[in-house]
Order: C-alpha cells, then structure tokens, then sequence
C-alpha cells in the first residue's frame, strides 16, 4: 500500500501548544517505522495542490482569505479554533494535494492509500473550523467523480467529532453515501450529526450519523459498526474513504470516547473487504483529529498494518 509523508504535510500544525500541532507527523512516521508494516508500504510525498483543485470544493472568497493571512501570519481563520501562521496557505494545499495524489494512486494502481496528515473533515465551503483550513476529504469526493468518474463515493468517519464539513458539503446529494460514528454533539464540539440528520433534499434518508455517548467503549463501537457495514453493503460504493480520527481513544485531552486502537484495525480490515466486494479495492484512509500522540501512532499504525 501507499504512505503519504513528509515535510510538505507535517508543515500542517499550529504553533505556541495547539492541540493539533507539527509533531503529529512525526510521532505517526517513527510508530510506523518500528512496526512490522514498514517494509510493506511504499512511503511518497504530497505535490501541492492546486488553487482551481481546492476551489472544487471551496469558495474563491474564502481561498483569497486563507492566502492573505498565510501572507500576514497571524490572525484566525475562523472564531478561534484555526490560527493563521505564516505558510498556512501552503501546508494546507500540500495537504490537499497529498490526498489527491493518495486517491490518484488507489484508482490507477489498485491499492489502499493512507495520509496521517489528512482528513480535515470540519471546514466547509465557505470557512475554516475546528483546525481544519482545507477540506481534504470533500475536495477528494468533488476529485472521484471529475477526474475520475466515479459516482457513488463512501464517506466512513469514526473521529469522536462529527464531520460536519462533509455532511452539509453533501447533504443533498444521494450518491455520496456518509457513515459517521461520533461521540454525541450534545457533549462535543460541533454540536451536530444527531440521529435525526439523514440527508436533505434528493438525499433525504440517504445518510447515517450514530452518535454515541461520553465513554463509549469499544463494545459500544463494535455494535454501532454492524450498522455501518449493513449500510454500506447496500449502498455498494465504488470508493471508499475513511477518515480515521484517534481522538475517539481512550486517553485523548479533548474527547471522551474510550476505544482501543483495536476498534480503528477493526475498522480498516472491514473496509477492505467492503473496498474488495464493491469498489475494486480502492479505498482510502485519512488520519484526521488525535491529540494523545501514543493513541494517534498507534491507532494509525493499526490502520495501515490492516489495509497491508
């Protein structure tokens, strides 16, 4: 399988003690290294996306703010969770490009893609939010079906914070089918993806949000997940996403999720299965949010070892 790392992407973190700062990379890529995985994925690096891919899925408004305060440095580009720094125009977009080079790969080549640095699921078209500059996962859904023709786009997220980004970037549209398991909004930011949120529109009941309670354990997340399958397995996608957010582990500062790491190797296994029966294999996975850096290495790790 294919790896996406480096520089270009571990440049996308805040500084001054963010929660989601410039070592997450890093702290995945030496996991990686030491596990049994490592001589079985081949390691590439992100191209820079380009400002007509963001624009995809972005509003040119909202790009032309992003490289103004890349420009200045400072500043937010939201209501306090996103902070500006000099270049943040340019991770992002090495980012964006890192996924679409990742989906690239897993359309012509046939084999599982993953990014650590990727799954940005909380920016929307016309903002950032929730550390989240650039919407990766909704600029490689817009990228299936205008480079490469596919349809019917499997969306899996099992962060502990609902994808918000995704599911309103997609909320009318039936053919993109969103499973998201999540701790509560009630509880957690951002507040959304109740049972009730199943699609608007043409995409009416088309949709499927599981929220799950504070504490929530691995138990809870085997139950919720055969519902996940049996909703994929009728929905039979021709790509498969997963964003793979470690902040529902145990132990994460902001969360409160409890799952093992085995939930997230549980997870990736049965998505290939799914990606093998229904999408030709292609699936990609996406690290998203995981703020323990123990939890986010080795949960990532589990991922990659179950997709090699």
């Amino acid at each position: 399988m294919i790896v996406i790392t480096g520089p270009e992407i571990a440049a996308y973190g805040f500084p001054e003690g963010h929660p989601f700062g410039p070592d997450r990379h890093d702290a995945f890529v030496a996991e990686l290294e030491r596990s049994a995985a490592a001589s079985r994925v081949e390691r590439r690096r992100a191209p820079p996306a380009s400002r007509e891919e963001i624009e995809w899925f972005h509003a040119p408004e909202y790009v032309d703010r992003v490289i103004e305060l890349s420009e200045r440095g400072r500043g937010y580009l939201d209501h306090g969770d996103t902070p500006a720094f000099p270049g943040v125009y340019e991770a992002a977009a090495h980012v964006v490009g890192g996924t679409l080079a990742a989906l690239a790969a897993v359309v012509s080549e046939g084999r599982p893609a993953f990014i650590p640095i990727g799954g940005l699921h909380h920016a929307s078209r016309r903002g950032a939010a929730g550390f989240c500059v650039f919407n990766d996962c909704g600029i490689a859904i817009e990228a299936a079906r205008r480079v490469h023709g596919i349809r019917r786009v499997a969306y899996v997220d099992i962060d502990a914070h609902h994808g918000d980004g995704v599911f309103y970037g997609f909320e009318d549209d039936p053919d993109v089918l969103f499973a998201d398991l999540h701790e509560d909004g009630r509880f957690l930011y951002p507040g959304t993806g109740s049972r009730s949120e199943t699609g608007r529109g043409p995409a009416e009941g088309t949709k499927l949000n599981i929220p799950l309670p504070p504490g929530a354990n691995d138990a809870h997340f085997l139950e919720a997940w055969e519902e996940v399958e049996a909703y994929l397995e009728r929905g039979k996608p021709e790509l498969v996403l997963f964003q793979c957010g470690a902040d529902s582990l145990a132990g994460d500062p902001i969360t409160h999720l409890q799952f093992s790491e085995e939930a997230h190797a549980h997870a990736a296994k049965r998505l290939r299965e799914i990606a093998e029966r229904h999408a030709q294999g292609r699936l990609l996975a996406m690290g998203g949010g995981g703020y323990n850096r123990r939890n986010l290495a080795r949960a990532w790790t589990r991922v990659v070892e179950a997709l090699v």
